[in-house]
């Protein structure tokens, strides 16, 4: 088997480092540690994340969504297949470095969907963008930190949070759609969801492509 190559590094938010390696066509980002956080064989769940929340919006003119986490681009490609020609994607990514490494290294991963005249990549905090747009998008997806247990962000309440979870509800149009992943369920997540004013539902997907393998947890909250 061949081994794993290091090709990159950046800070994580609020300390530890990410860690880019490479084994063959295989993509991997890691917590310094050993903990992985994302890679290229297994994107089934971040895919569900955009086809389950535009499902779940239904059709509207020029629908905008928030994007929170580039990630390996999962999510952002899903987005674009199943979104119209006059959607607006905005992506946050708080690690500039991940955008560096989307066009550096992960080329045959990311394609050429950063290319898409409808994105638009904003390095920064998500929770900022979501604090400063009351009511401006028909959908938010968040793929941030493992979902509300977390991994590498102390500050994880600023978006799972009650306050964090208001503060999106404000963002979204009426009727948009909150959609959450989660590397596991957790079942107070929902009642929190409910009580911050969501009709929330979470549901259990495939993290593959696949009938087989392990499970990720998506939450689909409605304003």
């Amino acid at each position: 088997m061949l081994p794993w190559t290091l090709l990159a590094a950046a800070s994580a938010p609020e300390g530890g480092v990410l860690k880019l390696f490479r084994r063959g066509e295989e993509f991997s980002i890691r917590l310094e540690g050993g903990n992985e956080l994302m890679n290229s064989r297994l994107g089934g769940s971040e895919e569900a994340l955009a086809t389950l929340a535009l499902a779940r919006l239904g059709p509207r003119p020029a629908p905008r969504l928030l994007i929170g986490g580039l990630g390996m681009g999962f999510t952002l490609r899903a987005a674009e297949a199943a979104a119209p020609p006059d959607a607006r994607l905005i992506v946050s990514e708080i690690v500039p470095e991940l955008i560096e490494w989307a066009r550096l290294h992960m080329g045959a991963v990311f394609g050429d969907c950063l290319a898409d005249p409808r994105v638009e990549l904003r390095p920064g905090d998500v929770a900022a963008e979501i604090a400063g747009a009351p009511a401006a998008f028909d959908a938010i997806l968040l793929d941030v930190d493992n979902g509300p247990g977390g991994l590498t962000r102390e500050g994880n309440d600023a978006l799972y949070g009650p306050e964090g979870l208001r503060a999106a509800h404000r963002a979204l149009a009426p009727g948009g759609v909150l959609a959450i992943w989660s590397a596991a369920p957790e079942p107070a997540f929902t009642r929190r969801l409910s009580q911050c004013g969501f009709e929330a539902t979470m549901q259990s997907v495939r993290a593959g492509r696949t009938r087989r393998g392990s499970r990720h947890t998506i939450w689909l909250a409605v304003r």
